[in-house]
């Protein structure tokens, strides 16, 4: 059987990841340890021969840079590129900036648990006069503007993930391009939930950590197989 291989990766760490708060669709840049991140993940796909036809990416900063620097060091920098809003990372509403424990403390940990890692259950929203409405930010087309949340549950970040990978990267992928998809923990969550069929309840202990990819195997008739995350400087045999 022919495996085809698919790499996924999460974003080096941010400044807000840093600070431990809710990030979002907040533009946080990388800090130094999430560009360290960042550097090694391209030495370990370089290591271990991965090269690349195609990238996709989200429309926030520190996923972009993350994708540069990851091609810089495979020295694929002239790599064509594709950043879309739908690999944005889930969009947190009222939560977006507000740092974790003290949420918790002000909410409960249990509450705060079910907004960060249920599939269904939605964080309080934002209106649309908030400034952390997306749509006040000049990066979305005002052609979108129905679409951008106030709020996100995992279910509702995959059901924006989902017809881009079915209309425009696994059509892609379907013609044996190598490609490399650089995002965020929850629409990486949300995709692997549907690549794996992993259960509602299920994908709730799936953590994505910032900067390690992961090597998602399909067979030739691009049905998935497995997903392993490459942490190992040493080749595969």
């Amino acid at each position: 059987m022919t495996i085809k291989k698919l790499v996924l990766m999460r974003h080096g760490e941010s400044e807000w990841n840093q600070l431990n708060k809710f990030t979002g669709w907040y533009d946080a840049k990388l800090s130094n340890k999430g560009k360290q991140e960042a550097i090694l993940a391209g030495k370990l796909l370089l290591m271990h021969g991965f090269d690349f036809q195609f990238a996709y990416t989200s429309m926030l900063t520190r996923a972009i840079n993350t994708l540069w620097i990851i091609l810089k060091e495979l020295n694929q920098a002239w790599l064509p590129i594709e950043k879309t809003w739908r690999l944005n990372e889930r969009h947190y509403g009222a939560l977006q900036g507000l740092n974790k424990l003290e949420t918790e403390e002000k909410y409960g940990k249990y509450q705060v648990n079910l907004w960060r890692r249920s599939y269904n259950i939605i964080p309080p929203e934002i209106d649309f006069e908030d400034d952390r409405f997306p749509g006040k930010d000049k990066r979305y087309s005002k052609n979108i503007l129905n679409d951008l949340p106030t709020a996100e549950s995992l279910e509702l970040t995959l059901k924006r993930v989902l017809p881009y990978w079915l209309n425009v990267i696994q059509k892609k992928f379907e013609n044996n391009p190598k490609i490399l998809i650089v995002a965020h923990g929850n629409s990486i969550r949300a995709l692997i939930k549907y690549l794996s069929n992993i259960n509602d309840n299920d994908i709730t202990a799936i953590n994505i950590p910032t900067g390690i990819p992961i090597i998602y195997e399909f067979s030739n008739s691009m049905n998935p197989i497995k997903y392993y995350f490459l942490n190992s400087i040493k080749k595969n045999n």
